[in-house]
């Protein structure tokens, strides 16, 4: 799967939509979620997880789009500054 970097696509991950994708895994029967965006050409941000049952509900897209905007307002500010 690291070998596909950002091509990755289903069943492993699919695009949702505003520059939102999904990361999937399944582990004893219960179906797990992350929400990512990617910052730049070099940088993906995981945005949130969560457990799903047939779709990924608007309100978890819309919080990631928010967290999206966000990060795309002031990089810097969510970016680790080695001291």
């Amino acid at each position: 799967m690291g070998e596909l970097g950002h091509e990755l696509r289903r069943p492993e991950a699919d695009f949702l939509r505003d520059g939102i994708y999904e990361l999937r895994a399944s582990y004893q029967g219960v179906h797990y979620r992350m929400l990512y965006f990617f910052a730049g050409k070099a940088v993906v941000v995981v945005s949130h997880g969560l457990t799903k049952e047939r779709f990924v509900p608007a309100r978890e897209i819309d919080l990631a789009i928010r967290r999206k905007q966000s990060v795309e307002a002031d990089f810097g500010r969510f970016t680790l500054q080695p001291e």
